[in-house]
């Protein structure tokens, strides 16, 4: 049957024929598909509890009281690619796993007293990509895409001038105030958006100088900035993926340069730390511990579906370990922690690690939430940009997000 409809449309072009093959396999999928079941009818609240929660809500924001304390710790939480319809997925995904229809549920910090939308765009983009979100993140400049914390007037990939272009972030502020700083992500420490709190590139992929042109080795690849001062004494806590580009090629890394950025982080002043998987990392005394670097796989760290399989820690347990490393400053700290892998799992059209990704990151807030004096903590929650992702028709309520 579905053959045969095809061939009826062939020479209506390609659009018919996308047509035809589309309507063939829903057809297809409606004779195999159990319909959605509906939530029962015991289950379906009264007017009277809509009432109830709506009067509530408004009695809990009344009586809220303002803060108006001056922010001693920051911590930012970047969902990249985590935009509102991946929002709500998360919730209903993660409200059904725990045997709920799902949309009554709220991830950690949807709860939080304040909400805000924010438009993405970069000077020279309509669709910003992470580079240059992320870099208007932490410096409060829009850029060009594609590079990192460069003047929105320096073109992307020349090296040439690019030093008198960079632009100070957050980072070094923080550390030019004596706060300590950290980053976290499950993606590469050297991909876009952790590269933004502590590197200025002209172009994203310069992770390390493999990736550099000829014209461009004159200026500091992406990794090799990870052991920079940033206007004090630098990083305290760096934990995510990419260990091949702190390597030399000789040594399972991609460097040309032959510098192993690991033993040079190692070797600054002070008791530094270097762990690989998770068991290590729970280990670490952080009392005798100044600086901590994590590196826990050679590229992008595995999607939290795929993370039981593998020696690497819950991004949760990460954003423990900085916070445990960063608080023993008296002056504060900074800390970006990026749930990077969202990203990726859009990407690749593949809901189910999305939004698994998405509530992991929901739990490392939760967990900073009950760490810290959020009388004294700012902790944000945002995404760098959105998706291409979408819930369409009008399923049931309760039906299964995926």
């Amino acid at each position: 049957m579905k053959n045969e409809k095809i061939k009826m449309v062939w020479r209506g072009g390609i659009s018919a024929l996308a047509m035809a093959i589309s309507t063939a396999l829903v057809a297809e999928q409606e004779t195999t598909q159990t319909p959605n079941t509906r939530l029962p009818e015991d289950q379906i609240m009264p007017a009277e509890s809509w009432y109830n929660q709506g009067a509530n809500s408004v009695a809990q924001r009344a009586a809220q009281t303002l803060n108006t304390n001056r922010a001693k710790n920051v911590i930012l939480f970047v969902g990249d690619g985590m935009g509102i319809s991946t929002l709500t997925a998360a919730r209903i995904f993660e409200g059904q796993a725990n045997n709920q229809p799902g949309e009554e549920n709220y991830l950690s910090f949807e709860k939080f007293p304040y909400t805000a939308l924010v438009k993405t765009y970069n000077v020279d983009a309509q669709v910003a990509d992470s580079a240059g979100t992320a870099s208007a993140l932490n410096t409060g400049v829009k850029t060009r895409i594609g590079v990192i914390n460069t003047a929105p007037t320096h073109p992307n990939g020349v090296c040439e001038n690019s030093d008198a272009a960079a632009l100070k972030t957050t980072a070094y502020y923080a550390e030019q105030a004596g706060m300590s700083t950290g980053v976290v992500s499950t993606a590469r420490i050297t991909h876009a958006t952790p590269a933004a709190v502590y590197s200025f590139a002209a172009s994203r992929g310069w992770e390390d100088d493999m990736h550099m042109p000829d014209e461009a080795k004159g200026c500091a690849d992406i990794a090799s900035q990870i052991t920079g001062d940033l206007g004090g004494n630098g990083l305290e806590v760096v934990l995510g993926g990419g260990k091949r580009h702190f390597l030399p090629n000789t040594n399972g890394g991609r460097r040309e340069d032959g510098r192993n950025i690991i033993e040079e982080w190692s070797a600054q002043d002070g008791q530094n730390h270097y762990v690989e998987n998770a068991a290590e990392l729970a280990s670490v005394n952080f009392e005798s511990t100044d600086k901590l670097m994590g590196l826990f796989s050679s590229s992008h760290m595995a999607f939290e579906a795929d993370r039981e399989a593998t020696d690497e820690p819950h991004i949760a347990n990460m954003t423990e370990a900085a916070i445990k490393m960063l608080s023993k400053n008296e002056n504060g700290f900074y800390l970006m922690v990026e749930g990077g892998r969202v990203d990726h799992a859009h990407h690749g059209g593949n809901a189910y690690r999305a939004l698994s990704d998405a509530v992991a990151l929901s739990d490392a807030v939760k967990r900073a939430v009950s760490m810290v004096d959020l009388s004294e903590t700012l902790i944000l929650v945002t995404a760098d940009h959105s998706h291409v992702f979408s819930i369409a028709g009008y399923p049931a309520r309760g039906n299964p997000i995926l």
